[in-house]
């Protein structure tokens, strides 16, 4: 089975964003770069958006976003129906968001973390899967909230 993802930055994140890529492509993964292509500023929410298209069309099952903070891309991901996307700085977060919360968007901060720490990220997040049993109430209670139904 081909693993894809698909990865996208702002102008703060652009280089990180590189060097993500090369990494992610010597793990053996099909990279869709949904953009910036450069460090001129611009807008995280188009890149945010474009990436969860993506993700919600079928095209790559995770994604990961890189701007200034990782906060920004992570609050526009998370306005996309099934998406769930976690704003990591930290392996342990990055792989427990997986495996409890299953995540399917990790974003982080070039202004944050560096290069190092950034591939341990990535790599604590596609290592790890999601456990389902007691989480998958709790996952399915965050989709309730997400389509309106959900009752305490």
């Amino acid at each position: 089975m081909e693993k894809k993802i698909v990865i996208g930055s702002d102008h703060a994140g652009f280089g990180l964003k590189a060097k993500v890529t090369e990494h992610l492509e010597e793990m053996g993964y099909t990279v869709i770069d949904v953009g910036t292509d450069s460090t001129d500023s611009c807008d995280y929410p188009i890149f945010a958006h474009r990436l969860c298209k993506k993700i919600q069309n079928g095209e790559a099952p995770l994604g990961i976003l890189i701007c200034g903070t990782g906060v920004g891309m992570s609050l526009v991901a998370n306005k996309h129906k099934g998406i769930r996307a976690a704003c990591c700085s930290d392996t342990f977060s990055a792989r427990l968001t997986r495996i409890h919360n299953d995540a399917n968007v990790l974003c982080f901060g070039e202004r944050v973390v560096g290069m190092g720490l950034a591939f341990d990220l990535v790599d604590n997040f596609l290592g790890a899967e999601y456990e389902g049993g007691k989480h998958a109430r709790r996952v399915g209670m965050i989709d309730a909230i997400e389509n309106g139904t959900f009752e305490e």
